[in-house]
């Protein structure tokens, strides 16, 4: 693959060297202007459920159980289209994922960013 993954808070400035800016949070981040933000997508479908972000609650404890049913999630067929596009995405240009997420080591965004750059990378 000749892109690779990153990630970083949406609030943050854009530079030219970060590839293809998507926003990976299922909802839009408050205070954030779209002319602002940046964004070469806003990709939603990759986004973990409704159902598992409310019981993740950003509660560090919870982040081991959280990445657990988020890559099960990554990995079902409701995901997949979502996540094939961003491997192709990868396969022109470095990605950053974006988040609004304050503790960005503990969010979605570097779940799925290392995930993409392990297992997440194998088509089948």
């Amino acid at each position: 693959m000749a892109g690779r993954f990153n990630c970083q808070r949406i609030y943050e400035d854009s530079t030219s060297q970060e590839g293809k800016r998507v926003l990976v949070d299922r909802l839009w981040p408050r205070g954030m202007s779209k002319e602002r933000a940046h964004l070469d997508e806003w990709l939603r479908d990759v986004a973990p459920s409704t159902d598992l972000r409310h019981w993740y609650q950003h509660d560090r404890d919870r982040f081991p159980g959280f990445r657990d049913r988020y890559i099960a999630e990554l990995e079902d067929a409701d995901h997949r289209s979502a996540v094939e596009h961003l491997r192709d995405l990868a396969d022109h240009d470095k990605v950053t994922l974006l988040t609004a997420t304050k503790d960005i080591d503990h969010s979605e965004a570097a779940v799925l960013a290392q995930w993409l750059d392990t297992a997440g990378t194998s088509r089948s």
